[in-house]
């Protein structure tokens, strides 16, 4: 047995004194911080709080296929030193992408014995592959993810309003969930197409417009086929007021945010730096504030990371032609930093982030035993210093290109330790495991 003591613990309950006791992988108990139990004994120190394990649900490792872009091993690298003890992997970028079950095999093969942290997998729906959707969900993908926008990748094409209804029916079936890329290819070819260096005639080349239609057609097919639906990286506050009332009617509709949205600002993108661009993009302060205000009422249920990497060259960072550039930004390292710099400077406490980065999207992927620090759960855990300032500096990224939009900020809050399954994870270990979703199953 192992028994980790601390001042503070972010329990279910709220953060409390505890003693948290682990023994075989997983938490035996949670009392009282001074409770006489037998086992070796580590003490947190005054400034340190004890977190469950992140959940990252929204990565894009991109191997094999692109490996040149990301890999397992620096992604999950990465992803252990902020924090993050199991992340999900998207089905696109990587080639094949992971639309069957021989796809699925294939990253689960390029995945084994790299992995510093667990990993799952989402399946993806395109175009012509509704028939292979339930031998992805038997083989334990998390769910499926679709674009309803031209996704930046010819072998993963989006889905018209027809196939998302067929997929929608067909994923409803099973009791599967769909996550979709929610923005309107329609409003897109009809705004002003991005030219040069200015990140704004970017932004305007993403109106928000483009968000809400797609996540009106999203809701009314959930409604149709009683799918349950998920709407990844909202950037758009103009989206939730169809996501508020889809909630209050019942429907099984879930959104999500990234670190990004959250702390930039479109007006504090200087000329040409393209390691801002994502997409949709990065909006103004009025639309940020909004964001959190979605997250504080429940109308967006989750922060996660859309870790989405490439070579520096495909950033465009020599020319900074946002028409160019790959629109990504990688942040598995610091998201959690991210999120909470700016929630603790509006009074938002570690609880209700750690609730937005670890328990919501647990529940989400249907993973089990993750996100909580409760008896039973696996004893996947963070020793963070939430007080303690440090600055990003991309050479200590450990992600395999260390471009950043956030090189020079201070940033709030240290993760001092992870530790994977009851123990921590050293420097260059490789313990994590591929899991599936609702199974304690593991592939390797």
């Amino acid at each position: 047995m192992i028994v980790l003591r601390a001042d503070r613990v972010v329990t279910p309950d709220g953060v409390r004194p505890a003693a948290v006791v682990v023994g075989d992988g997983r938490v035996v108990a949670v009392t009282d911080r001074h409770a006489p139990v037998d086992g070796d004994e580590v003490h947190l120190t005054d400034d340190e709080v004890l977190l469950p394990g992140l959940v990252d649900s929204h990565v894009h490792v991109n191997e094999p296929g692109r490996t040149e872009w990301e890999g397992f091993a620096s992604a999950t690298a990465a992803a252990a030193a902020g924090g993050i003890t199991t992340l999900v992997d998207m089905p696109l970028n990587s080639v094949p992408p992971t639309v069957d079950a021989a796809a699925l095999a294939a990253k689960r093969a390029a995945a084994r014995g790299q992995l510093a942290v667990d990993v799952a997998f989402w399946g993806g729906a395109v175009p012509g592959n509704a028939d292979r959707l339930r031998a992805l969900h038997d083989a334990g993908v998390v769910g499926f993810k679709c674009f309803l926008a031209p996704s930046g990748v010819d072998e993963f094409p989006p889905l018209d309003a027809v196939a998302l209804h067929t997929a929608m029916m067909t994923v409803a079936g099973f009791d599967g969930l769909l996550v979709a890329h929610a923005e309107d290819p329609d409003v897109l070819a009809a705004a002003p197409p991005p030219v040069g260096r200015r990140h704004l005639d970017f932004v305007a080349s993403r109106p928000p417009e483009a968000e809400s239609r797609a996540v009106a057609l999203l809701v009314d097919t959930a409604r149709r086929t009683g799918c349950r639906a998920h709407v990844v990286h909202v950037s758009s506050a103009a989206v939730l007021p169809l996501l508020r009332a889809a909630k209050d009617e019942g429907l099984p509709v879930t959104a999500e945010t990234c670190p990004h949205y959250l702390v930039l600002r479109a007006d504090e993108v200087p000329d040409g730096a393209t390691e801002f661009k994502c997409c949709p993009p990065i909006r103004d302060d009025a639309n940020r504030a909004a964001l959190w205000a979605g997250l504080r009422d429940g109308t967006i249920d989750c922060v996660v990371s859309d870790h989405s990497p490439c070579t520096a060259g495909l950033k465009a960072l020599d020319t900074g032609d946002f028409a160019a550039a790959w629109g990504g930004i990688a942040s598995v390292q610091l998201s959690l930093p991210l999120v909470w710099t700016e929630a603790r400077r509006q009074g938002i406490g570690l609880d209700r982030v750690v609730g937005w980065m670890a328990a919501a999207p647990a529940a989400l992927t249907r993973l089990p035993g993750r996100g909580a620090i409760t008896a039973g759960n696996r004893a996947d855990l963070v020793v963070f210093a939430p007080d303690e300032t440090f600055v990003v500096d991309p050479a200590r990224l450990a992600h395999r290109h260390p471009v950043t939009p956030y090189a020079g900020r201070r940033l709030r809050g240290v993760v001092r330790q992870t530790w994977l399954a009851g123990r921590p994870v050293r420097p260059g270990e490789r313990r994590g495991r591929l899991v599936a979703r609702t199974s304690t199953e593991v592939f390797g």
